[in-house]
């Protein structure tokens, strides 16, 4: 793997009364962003060539408009990368990484925020994007990393989060 890029979902619906929470599907603004992060992702040079995704319908839905501008990705979809913490992120992401040059991670906060901060952390990126992620971690937001010899994750400086927050 040369690079990683992490992914919160995009804006999902609100589970109706008695609904679950793993089957809420995007909102249409949420269907929006993902195109929007997929067309910018490009326009970065970075396509992915494999994906780890949570199960949940909204996570796939992203997945799938993210390969609406990308085209197929291969991908390992998975329940156990629902509501995910960042040590369980990290492990899939270690487990996986020789499964492609660029491997997209689709998940769910508080996981995918807590694990792009450690990776910002860990890479000595710069106060200011660290501040930014700790501070919050939008819907449809991705962060890009390059991945150095020794396997490190080091922010690339690409940053795209969506411009409401909700």
């Amino acid at each position: 793997m040369k690079q990683l890029v992490i992914m919160r979902h995009a804006k999902a619906e609100k589970a109706p009364a008695g609904g679950e929470d793993f089957d809420r599907p995007l909102a249409e603004r949420g269907r929006e962003e993902a195109v929007s992060v997929a067309r910018a992702l490009l326009a970065y040079g970075v396509k992915p060539d494999f994906a780890l995704v949570s199960s949940a319908k909204r996570t796939l839905e992203t997945f799938r408009q993210v390969e609406s501008v990308m085209g197929e990705i291969p991908a390992l979809i998975g329940k156990d990368l629902y509501n995910a913490s960042a040590d369980v992120l990290r492990r899939a992401i270690e487990t996986h990484e020789k499964e492609g040059q660029c491997v997209l991670v689709v998940a769910h906060n508080p996981g995918v925020q807590y694990l792009v901060a450690d990776y910002l952390f860990e890479g000595a990126a710069s106060p200011d994007i660290v501040g930014k992620v700790q501070n919050g971690y939008p819907t449809a937001t991705a962060t890009v990393f390059e991945v150095d010899v020794a396997g490190r994750p080091v922010y690339d400086g690409i940053y795209l989060a969506n411009s409401s927050r909700a």
